[in-house]
């Protein structure tokens, strides 16, 4: 650390910078706000932040969390850590053609403690911590706009001065309560962008204690400057965005720190002017600061490129159609069109949907549609802004505007298709980071008219008013964000092109047992896109199920054609045909879905019954023994070899197979019921009882289980008992096959019996 060593001048320096700070920072003196101190006001900003999204803690897994979470094998104690820094925010390897390259193993790190100290997957502790998060940044947030609005000037004592306290609190709970947010909050998947700004916020924080003991940029702590990188480091490895942290600490040091008019040096280097070093870039310590970010950035950067490979993410037209538009006119102005419609959802976000993509925005493809005004009003404001932030005469407002345009763009540029495709055509929480910099222009708006206006209570009313409703539209967004039904439903009205909104609301109806409601569903995100290979594939399964096997044959047949990988069509499609008995071409597609997922044990599964309809046993007990090697807890695979092994009279070879599945499922009835049935055939009466009983146990209403025991205690000669079980069996199934003739045979035995006893 460089220190200062004539404390009397450094003291009336610093004295002097306070007073200039005071007369120069005047936005407090210009509203009539409420003037806190500054831990009630991070009280008041934590408990509004909680009241917000306090109704999503005990909300379900929705969207994306199924795949993120539920799906994860990252988040299992038998995977190991390791594993996290070589795959994806998805759980898939960071080498694999399919990855999005979302590498964020520290929130997938906290994924898996989650699961670990909740014993399993109940979102409670998820949606809790999430909360909790989202208080904590916003609490942060105080002291993060009462520098960027209020100046970075410390006490005699080292203590940092709050210059904006009544700024910096309107700033605060605008964060705070912004609905934008919801997604990040009430979505579990957004832990990634709520920790990203967490170590975001204390990495800025960090950069501004490296100069506590600073007079004008002269001194600082490179101890600090170091640990604001290591915290830029952890930000990016919890989501991509952190990283331009570094960027904005660079920014801020230039602005605040240095006092830099970025047009007098712009001047300046055009006319080649060599009085540079008065203009502030080569002050003692901003290039070297300067230097000491971006090595950083770069090594960072270039460890993450080294871990991930070279490859692109891999991303369909549906995610982003602009990315994919043959012209770059086209490309350019959809581009610029979503960047406007991010800035709508920062300035009214009352439309808010879970999912952008899939025609929710129709392309712009020609300068006749209407939509190119949005683009015209938002670079019209960002050009009067950044006049404003560079020509004003105020050096005051320079920064804030700067500033302000700064943590507005900057952390958006990693979404902004500039430098790679992204895979989203507007994504709610990208735009986490980014309301940093709207709140800015937002509350210096406000100062500036409160400045003009004679009446400024009314402007507070109206802030107050903005504050009460955006806290109403969290709650409720955050009520719709508890359940997929209510999620999928809010944005039909949002986005009622958007196929991928009409197959989740098929999805849900489909799960919850409701086929004829989800077709309905399912048909229309297939009108709205002929592509969609997925609502194909569902449609052409719940038609299966129905027995309408030809139009699922043509979907499923259209959807493989679409997509020739797709594994789990190919493998529905075999089980339509083996319903139509063509065996043939049944085979033909199981052994395609293979080829294309090769550890796909439920198509051995299928294979495997198909083999068996065939009588081609050993292939059936061959595929059905792969369904298992690729997962042991396969039960219906266990249970259909044991079975054919009966039938087929190899009761020694079924009896092993029943064993080794017992061992590996101990739990699972149907596979006790089974070796039951072979036990008792191999006379091993006793063992087969107590399997039977247990099965009954752990399912008393299965009447086949009544029945076989029954069965087995007639052969064993225990006809009281059979009899019991044989009355129990009827009495849940009265048209149980075989059971009602072996209870007359058993009945009439025991009038024998009896008449031989009188």
């Amino acid at each position: 650390q460089i220190s200062n060593q004539h404390n009397a001048e450094a003291l009336n320096l610093e004295q002097a910078f306070h007073r200039m700070a005071q007369t120069e920072s005047n936005l407090d003196h210009d509203i009539s706000w409420f003037l806190l101190p500054s831990y009630w006001a991070k009280m008041v900003v934590a408990l509004i932040s909680f009241l917000c999204f306090a109704n999503s803690y005990d909300g379900d897994f929705v969207f994306d969390d199924s795949e993120a979470i539920i799906n994860n094998k990252d988040l299992r104690a038998e995977t190991p850590l390791g594993d996290l820094w070589h795959h994806d925010f998805w759980g898939s390897k960071l080498s694999s053609n399919t990855s999005h390259k979302s590498y964020r193993p520290l929130t997938v790190l906290t994924f898996r403690i989650n699961y670990l100290f909740a014993g399993g997957f109940y979102p409670v502790g998820f949606h809790v911590i999430n909360i909790i998060l989202h208080c904590t940044i916003s609490v942060l947030m105080v002291d993060v706009f009462s520098i960027l609005l209020g100046g970075l000037q410390f006490s005699n004592k080292g203590r940092r001065l709050n210059l904006a306290p009544k700024t910096s609190l309107v700033a605060a709970l605008l964060f705070a309560v912004h609905p934008v947010h919801t997604e990040c909050v009430a979505g579990i998947v957004g832990r990634a962008d709520l920790l990203c700004a967490l170590f975001f916020l204390l990495s800025f924080l960090g950069y501004c204690k490296a100069f506590k003991e600073n007079k004008e940029g002269h001194n600082f702590s490179i101890f600090w400057v170091l640990v604001s990188v290591i915290l830029g480091a952890i930000a990016m490895l919890c989501k991509e965005q952190g990283i331009t942290i570094l960027g904005l600490n660079a920014v801020f040091d230039a602005l605040v720190i240095n006092k830099l008019n970025v047009l007098e040096l712009i001047q300046k280097l055009l006319h080649k002017d060599k009085s540079l070093e008065n203009a502030g870039l080569l002050r003692k310590g901003l290039l070297f600061r300067i230097t000491l970010l971006m090595s950083g950035g770069a090594s960072i950067l270039y460890i993450r490129w080294r871990i991930m490979g070279t490859g692109p993410p891999a991303f369909t037209e549906v995610d982003n159609p602009a990315s994919f538009a043959d012209s770059l006119f086209v490309r350019a102005i959809n581009y610029n069109y979503y960047y406007s419609l991010n800035a709508w959802l920062l300035l009214c976000p009352w439309w808010l949907c879970f999912d952008w993509s899939m025609g929710c925005i129709p392309l712009i493809k020609s300068v006749s549609d209407w939509r190119i005004i949005a683009l015209a009003a938002l670079w019209f404001c960002l050009i009067g802004l950044i006049c404003q932030a560079l020509c004003s005469e105020d050096s005051h407002k320079r920064r804030i505007l700067t500033l302000g345009l700064g943590f507005l763009i900057i952390p958006f540029l990693p979404a902004s298709n500039l430098f790679f495709r992204v895979g989203f055509v507007i994504a709610e929480r990208v735009i986490y980071l980014p309301s940093i910099g709207y709140c800015i222009l937002f509350t210096y708006g406000f100062s500036l008219l409160s400045k003009q206006a004679k009446k400024k209570k009314i402007l507070t009313v109206a802030v107050l008013g903005i504050l009460m409703i955006n806290v109403m539209r969290c709650a409720l967004r955050s009520s719709q964000w508890r359940s997929e039904e209510q999620l999928f439903r809010s944005a039909l009205s949002v986005c009622p092109l958007n196929a991928k909104v009409h197959y989740n609301v098929g999805k849900n109806l489909a799960d919850k047992g409701n086929q004829s409601a989800a077709i309905k569903y399912y048909r229309e995100a297939v009108r709205l896109n002929p592509k969609y290979v997925h609502a194909m594939n569902n449609l052409g399964n719940i038609l299966k199920e129905r027995n309408e096997l030809q139009e699922a044959e043509e979907l499923l047949s259209l959807a493989v054609q679409i997509q020739p990988d797709f594994a789990a069509a190919w493998m529905n499609l075999g089980i339509v045909q083996n319903s139509l008995r063509r065996f043939e071409e049944a085979e033909q597609s199981y052994w395609t879905a293979i080829k294309h997922r090769k550890k796909y044990p439920d198509c051995y599964y299928n294979l495997g019954r198909l083999y068996a309809d065939l009588n081609r046993h050993i292939d059936a007990l061959n595929a059905w023994r792969n369904a298992t090697v690729l997962k042991p807890e396969h039960s219906l695979a266990w249970n259909n070899m044991i079975i054919l092994l009966d039938n087929t009279g190899n009761l020694a070879q079924a009896e092993a197979v029943g064993r080794e599945a017992l061992e590996l499922i101990p739990n699972d009835h149907s596979l006790m019921f089974s070796l039951a049935n072979v036990l008792g055939k191999s006379q091993k009466y006793k063992e087969s009882e107590a399997l039977f009983l247990k099965a009954i146990k752990a399912n008393p209403n299965a009447a086949s289980y009544h029945g076989n025991l029954a069965v087995l205690y007639h052969r064993w000669g225990n006809l009281d008992l059979a009899k019991k079980h044989y009355e129990v069996s009827l009495k849940l199934d009265p048209m149980a096959p075989g059971t009602k003739e072996n209870y007359n045979l058993l009945r009439r035995k025991l009038e024998q019996l009896q008449k031989k006893g009188g």
